[in-house]
């Protein structure tokens, strides 16, 4: 399939079909009833049309940019057998997803490696609907820069009154004629990060979204980029937050902008006109001015117009709520150590700019010993976090296997809301809290690729 071809069919959110996928009938005795999804994707070398009229060799999923998209039905089974064609280690990482442990995708923490030709099968069932996203864990600085990355959808076991519209937002680095920029910068890795230089939305620059007139449009954004954070705005288009980072909240948000860090995700809920041929433009806004990054277009929807049909809360996720007033408090210090060009142990530069507790990352993906966790944790015990971001710039903080309460926090006032990932401002204050009830190793990092791999990184274990 041509990646225009493949952008064109995911405008409309009709996605999965750039994939083989079928369903099995469960047949052990404790999966009675269940169904099992089953997908096959490869990560492959492949060339996209990123700059227009030009060839860009990218690393693809399935060989394509935008990535399969890849569905699956809360309460189910989900299995990808994933076959690495590239020729360098990879893996797979389920990102916001309470899965087992193993599947987790974390080489040298959670699996080995996936090396050039071989195959891994991932199989877990997810406990929650919502969006969520795929991508490498090792080499993830050209990985991700190079185009593995994809949407995981995870669907509610009811239908719900929305039509999909999945806007997946990543940056490439990228002179005129295709070809690559460096992907990361000293200077800029121990600043905010090296930002791309052609912004695409599901693979395109600006693109127009077909919609369909007269419906309730469930808006999908999926921040798949290394470094950016996207101030989301739709401009006068009145819209309702649902969901934050894959966790519907407890009551439908009148949306105005919302800052959507490296890996977060964002579920908007907006009425689309009934006439035909309306737009609405979508904005990253940079103080009060916007650029525009796409726009939505209403076509005909093939049926009638859904009638007064108000915004509701999706249903709530299986999560465990924590006890706050027997919870356990662990602080963490997010800082920046400003070592220019140390030296790994092959007498290589390898930079390292940034403390989790006065701590850099000391681990090599699939080798070597692994560090000491950053905190033990109790299973089934509830935990208060304290984070303080000590450093001039922002830093979105995700944790693998569990999914957290935002309480509070000392730069903006907090409603409460489940997520895995926060956005924490420069200097900021925040406060979140979680029941340690998924056992193993899971690492807690910035969303930053370039933080991540310059020392922004550790991990916490549940036994």
């Amino acid at each position: 399939m041509r990646r225009r071809d493949f952008v064109t069919s995911a405008l409309v959110g009709a996605l999965g079909s750039g994939l083989p996928r079928f369903t099995l009938a469960m047949s052990s005795a404790d999966q009675a009833g269940r169904n099992k999804t089953h997908y096959k994707l490869t990560a492959e070398l492949a060339t996209g049309e990123i700059v227009p009229g030009q060839q860009t060799t990218i690393f693809g999923y399935n060989g394509q940019f935008p990535a399969p998209v890849i569905r699956a039905r809360q309460g189910e089974v989900l299995r990808v057998e994933f076959h690495n064609k590239l020729t360098q280690a990879t893996t797979i990482h389920w990102h916001g997803i309470r899965l087992p442990n193993a599947m987790d995708g974390v080489p040298g923490l959670t699996q080995a490696p996936i090396e050039p030709g071989e195959r891994f099968v991932y199989e877990f069932t997810p406990p929650d609907a919502g969006t969520f996203w795929y991508h490498p864990h090792i080499h993830s600085i050209e990985q991700l820069g190079k185009g593995l990355v994809g949407a995981l959808i995870v669907e509610e076991q009811q239908p719900q009154p929305y039509h999909d519209v999945i806007i997946g937002l990543k940056d490439w680095r990228l002179n005129p004629d295709g070809s690559y920029l460096p992907l990361s910068l000293p200077r800029e890795a121990f600043r905010a990060g090296t930002l791309g230089t052609v912004a695409t939305v599901n693979g395109q620059q600006q693109p127009t979204i077909d919609v369909p007139a007269g419906k309730v449009l469930r808006l999908r954004f999926l921040n798949m980029d290394n470094t950016r954070v996207f101030n989301l705005s739709l401009g006068k288009q009145p819209a309702q937050i649902i969901a934050i980072d894959g966790s519907p909240v407890a009551a439908p948000r009148t949306f105005d902008q919302f800052a959507a860090g490296a890996g977060m995700r964002l579920d908007l809920a907006v009425h689309s006109p009934n006439e035909i041929g309306k737009e609405i433009p979508v904005f990253d806004m940079k103080g009060r001015f916007g650029r525009e990054i796409a726009r939505l277009r209403t076509v005909d929807g093939a049926t009638a117009p859904t009638p007064n049909h108000s915004i509701q809360a999706l249903p709530t996720n299986p999560i465990a709520k924590p006890d706050l007033a027997d919870a356990e408090t662990l602080n963490f210090v997010f800082e920046w150590q400003g070592a220019l060009s140390p030296s790994n142990r092959h007498g290589d530069v390898d930079h390292s700019f940034w403390l989790i507790n006065r701590r850099a990352w000391e681990g090599e993906h699939g080798a070597g010993p692994l560090p000491e966790p950053l905190a033990r944790l109790t299973l089934g015990k509830s935990y208060v976090v304290n984070l303080h971001n000590a450093t001039p710039h922002h830093h979105p903080i995700h944790l693998h296997g569990l999914i957290f309460t935002v309480l509070q926090s000392d730069k903006r006032h907090i409603t409460p809301y489940e997520t895995d990932t926060i956005l924490m401002e420069k200097n900021e204050r925040a406060q979140i809290a979680f029941v340690a009830d998924n056992p193993g190793k899971w690492m807690f990092h910035c969303h930053v690729i370039e933080h991540m791999k310059t020392g922004f990184m550790g991990y916490i274990e549940i036994s």
